[in-house]
């Protein structure tokens, strides 16, 4: 590992580098046999003030993939456990990933660089440290689809090729991931240091996530029920969020829950094609535990997670710090009924009477008793709502388009903002056939035209793209995905 300033590409001030020790371990990067860069994201570059052909550079690709530590760096791999499949398991951590450092971006926003498939740490445990291309560039466009449909999440600055290859199911190309967080601390970080009972860690880290994620909270009467009451409210709202444009996770761990609320770790990810609650795709989750519907139900239970951690610092005693943790609890199931229902309305054009919400409601169980594409139905009723003779192209999605007959009339007589409606209903997702088709022409191909075509499509979800009609339809019955896979 070299350590360079001929590249002064980021301006570094790393905050979790000045925590306590035993929050992380301090460890460079393993080199790379060739790094190349596949592609740089300048919009958001730019956005963190970095200029995009800089980074374009082979002093770039070298900082990227981990072989050159860039002026500032302080590289550290972070501690964390975490509830995985509902099993608590102490120790987790950074055991792919390391986090070369923060800059603050041209809003003033702390954004953490955090690369994936770094190499071993002390927390990989039996794994490799590295990363396979497929789930690099999975990540790479989910995550930036996700932020162009309004969602937060992190996002993909860089994929490097690392001109060497990693054994998974067989020998792959691989390939490191340079994701951007508002910050990497997660439900599971407050977990290893409770179940390590240092409360001086807990204290340290709630101080920690208050001053760089939820500030106001320092005003409050007690500052870690409001921090609390806020990691709550952001985590119903993302949910919500995923839920209104069909995204199953796949994988919701505790060690996977951001306290900033953002989207984190695209493994077993999917978008759902057509409509089902207990849809599933994780090839690694068995027994339906993350299907789409149960993602709020799960999000609660993994904030119940860290209101335990906290415990301690809510009140002076155990049972009045439970009382303040259950008292925060309830807030989540409200918060994202009224997220979430607030968003099928707006999707519908409708307002948020008890009627509109319960029409909403009922499309959604004809979706289901038909196996209408989730995407689509909103988007051409989000065309039915400007031109009533589009609804034929509505009805052609139901198995039975009579289905449809009471309902749109209905639906027509409350219609409120049929204008709005394409500003909230997205015509293109990352389907999951259009990825892997993308991820095999890269991995096996070397081919990454179907990529960036792909990238290009998905950062403008919500604008007719003539010509590329194909990207924003179901797929095909030989095309259907139905299993995903974390590529770890």
């Amino acid at each position: 590992m070299s350590r360079t300033d001929s590249a002064g590409l980021f301006q570094f001030d790393n905050s979790y580098a000045r925590l306590p020790e035993r929050f992380y371990q301090r460890i460079d990067p393993t080199p790379v046999a060739a790094p190349s860069l596949i592609r740089v994201n300048a919009p958001l570059a730019r956005e963190l003030g970095l200029d995009p052909s800089a980074l374009t550079s082979p002093e770039a690709a070298a900082i990227l993939a981990g072989n050159v530590v860039a002026p500032g760096s302080e590289p550290l791999a972070m501690a964390y456990a975490g509830h995985q499949f509902g099993n608590f398991v102490p120790q987790l951590g950074d055991g792919r990933a390391i986090l070369i450092g923060e800059v603050i971006d041209i809003h003033g926003v702390r954004r953490d660089i955090h690369l994936k498939g770094a190499g071993r740490t002390r927390f990989s445990r039996r794994g490799d440290g590295r990363a396979a291309l497929g789930p690099v560039l999975r990540e790479y466009i989910v995550s930036e689809a996700m932020a162009a449909l309004g969602i937060p999440t992190t996002r993909t600055l860089a994929a490097v090729a690392t001109g060497e290859q990693v054994l998974r199911e067989g020998l792959l190309p691989g390939a490191v991931l340079a994701r951007v967080a508002a910050g990497h601390a997660r439900v599971g970080t407050f977990e290893y240091f409770a179940a390590r009972r240092d409360i001086e860690a807990l204290r340290a880290l709630a101080d920690y996530a208050i001053a760089r994620h939820y500030p106001a909270c320092r005003e409050a009467a007690n500052p870690y029920r409001a921090f609390l009451d806020a990691v709550i409210a952001a985590q119903a709202d993302l949910i919500a969020k995923w839920l209104l444009v069909g995204f199953i996770h796949g994988v919701m761990n505790t060690d996977n829950m951001t306290i900033s609320g953002e989207t984190i770790d695209f493994g077993p990810c999917a978008f759902m094609d057509f409509y089902n609650p207990r849809q599933v795709y994780s090839s690694i989750d068995a027994r339906g535990r993350y299907a789409y519907a149960n993602q709020p139900t799960i999000g609660h239970w993994n904030l119940v997670c860290l209101a335990e951690t906290l415990v301690p610092l809510l009140a002076e005693t155990e049972e009045a710090g439970i009382a303040e943790a259950e008292h925060a609890m309830a807030a989540f199931g409200p918060k994202f009924e009224a997220a979430y229902r607030l968003g099928l309305t707006r999707k519908l054009g409708l307002g948020a009477a008890e009627e509109d919400t319960a029409l909403a409601l009922e499309l959604l169980r004809l979706m289901a008793d038909n196996e209408a594409d989730f995407t689509l139905s909103f988007r051409r009723l989000s065309e039915a709502a400007l031109d009533p003779a589009k609804e034929a192209g509505v009805r052609s999605l139901f198995k039975d388009p009579a289905a449809l007959e009471a309902w749109l009339p209905a639906w027509r007589g409350r219609l409120r903002d049929a204008e709005g409606m394409r500003a909230v209903n997205p015509a293109f997702i990352a389907r999951n056939h259009l990825v892997e088709d993308a991820l095999a022409a890269a991995v096996r191909d070397g081919d990454f035209g179907p990529f960036e075509t792909l990238l290009e499509v998905l950062t403008r979800p919500f604008d007719d793209q003539p010509g590329r009609e194909v990207y924003g339809l179901p797929p095909r019955p030989e095309q259907v995905v139905t299993r995903t896979f974390c590529g770890t």
